[in-house]
Formats: structure tokens, C-alpha cells, sequence
């Protein structure tokens, strides 16, 4: 059924765009805090790891975005459109590469850093 469809895909892409780079507040409110969680928790158990998982799981939570996005995307229009995958792909890694360069910028800066760095003074 071809409502079932566009409900399935608009579902996908929404939480595609909720998670994409695209919009200028989910970094703040959605991939950085999901991001930041995910390396709390690998560096509770290896405290080096901490930035390289903070950018890793920014890295996953934006592509994660632009992948769900197209997928809602194809699956809302008809079938008739040829897929052009490789650079959709392509698109999303670069985007990605760009933004990640953003939050390795934040961890360098000492804005982002393990949660307990948060509470010792210096």
C-alpha cells in the first residue's frame, strides 16, 4: 500500500533530519549530547578514549542522519526514480568529514571533554 509507504518513509526521514547536519540547532540539542553520552561511556571504561568515541559517535549520529533521510526520501517517492547511491553516499561522508572537523575543533578547545573534567578546577 503506498500509504503505508509514505508513512514508513516520512517516519525515517524525520528522524533522519533530526539526526542529519542540516538543521542548526540538532548539533546542540540532538548529535553532540548523543555523542557525548557515547563517550562518557567508553570513557568509563578507557579514559583516553574519550575524544576519538566523542568524535566517532558524532561522526556515526550524523551519517546515521543523512543515510535515514535518503532512505525515508526513496521510499516516499515512486519507484521510478533511478538511485544514485555511490554519490548520495559520497555527500554524506564529506558533509560528515566537515562537521567532524567541528567537534575536534570543540574537544582541542577543552569546550568538550570528559564528564568529570566538567567539575575539577585546574
Amino acid at each position: 500500500m503506498a500509504w503505508k509507504r509514505k508513512i514508513s518513509g516520512g517516519a525515517l526521514a524525520t528522524i533522519g533530519y533530526l539526526l542529519s547536519p542540516l538543521s542548526w540547532w540538532n548539533d546542540a540539542f540532538v548529535n553532540i549530547p548523543l555523542a557525548l553520552v557515547f563517550a562518557w561511556l567508553v570513557s568509563f571504561f578507557y579514559k583516553p578514549a574519550f575524544a576519538p568515541s566523542l568524535i566517532l559517535g558524532y561522526w556515526l549520529t550524523n551519517v546515521l542522519g543523512l543515510v535515514l533521510m535518503h532512505k525515508g526520501a526513496r521510499q516516499m517517492l515512486p519507484e521510478k526514480q533511478p538511485p544514485n547511491l555511490r554519490r548520495e553516499l559520497l555527500t554524506d561522508v564529506i558533509v560528515s568529514l566537515i562537521y567532524t572537523g567541528v567537534i575536534a575543533a570543540l574537544i582541542k578547545l577543552e569546550i568538550l571533554k570528559p564528564f568529570a573534567g566538567y567539575f575539577n578546577s585546574r
